[in-house]
């Protein structure tokens, strides 16, 4: 039996990793780092997007910058067209 994971890569979901940059309104000054990781599909990014609607909704840390990195984990394959035989006897 498949994974869940395993699964939602066959229907084309993708890891994201997330990186949060923020500040807690009494400390503008200190900008924190928050790494958040989940399978989401790109270019929508569904749960991303759930995510930071939560984050705005009941976090009080304010939002300063957010960068992701996609990566598909199940894809075509690479190949490379070979010219020539060799013949072992």
């Amino acid at each position: 039996m498949a994974t869940s994971d395993f699964v939602r890569q066959i229907e084309g979901y993708g890891l994201t990793t997330v990186e949060i940059h923020y500040y807690m309104p009494d400390h503008p000054s200190l900008l924190q780092l928050f790494l958040w990781q989940q399978y989401d599909l790109a270019p929508r990014f569904p749960a991303l997007n759930r995510f930071l609607d939560h984050w705005r909704r009941e976090i009080e840390a304010v939002l300063h910058s957010v960068r992701v990195a996609h990566q598909q984990l199940i894809g075509p394959t690479e190949w490379r067209a070979v010219d020539g035989i060799i013949r072992i006897n």
